[in-house]
């Protein structure tokens, strides 16, 4: 079974003889079924220009290991899916970027979810710290489909990453657990986000399914 996973909800399944925690970032499964979207939220007021321009301004940096990387193959020229499309690239690398940090309540990821996201993505987290262990190689982010509703500041969006290529990499040793690839290789993801009063698109929910039919080629 492939044992690489990005995104938020913990999916608990254990690789191998149990080590690193499989899910991904954050982003939990039910019986091979997506469920999408969370329950209605009040609307939000909407940020306004000065506040939009400010959350640009001090969004975290994000860096991560030479062997971490990442192909987002997912721009729609629509700016508004665009913008969310952006922030949810940010969230993705900022929980990467604490899994390398070894720190399960990193504030960049946290800078891009909240709520159940947020409190999954640090279970995740957590799970690479507990085995001493990060990602490494490469992930591929394809096929988003973004649904935005701007006047309460809601969006939802459903994508796949090709894992086939990225793996668990232990710290003690420096040895990746490279496997072959398989249909677990493909992950879909669904989630439900909120523009904040920064502007900032943030996750509040994150689901996955491993082995989603319509992500594997």
């Amino acid at each position: 079974m492939k044992c690489r996973s990005v995104a938020y909800v913990l999916t608990a399944v254990v690789c191998g003889a149990g080590l690193v925690a499989c899910g991904n970032d954050g982003g939990g499964g039910e019986d091979g079924k997506t469920v999408m979207g969370a329950e209605p939220a009040p609307a939000r007021p909407e940020p306004s220009a000065s506040a939009s321009e400010s959350a640009r301004a001090s969004r975290p940096e994000i860096e991560l290991p030479a062997d971490v990387k990442f192909s987002f193959d997912w721009r729609t020229g629509d700016k508004l899916k665009d913008e969310v499309l952006a922030d949810s690239e940010q969230r993705i690398e900022a929980v990467e970027m604490a899994i390398a940090e070894q720190d399960p309540v990193h504030a960049a990821y946290r800078f891009y979810s909240e709520g159940v996201a947020a409190a999954d993505s640090q279970k995740y987290i957590q799970s690479f710290v507990d085995h001493k262990a990060r990602t490494t190689g490469l992930t591929r982010v394809y096929d988003a489909k973004v649904e935005v509703d701007e006047g309460p500041g809601k969006a939802r969006l459903v994508y796949c990453e090709d894992q086939s290529k990225a793996y668990n990499k232990f710290l003690e040793t420096g040895k990746a657990d490279v496997s072959e690839p398989g249909p677990d290789s493909y992950v879909l993801y669904s989630s439900s986000l909120t523009r904040n009063a920064k502007g900032v698109w943030v996750t509040e929910r994150l689901l996955s399914t491993r082995g989603a039919a319509q992500c594997r080629p």
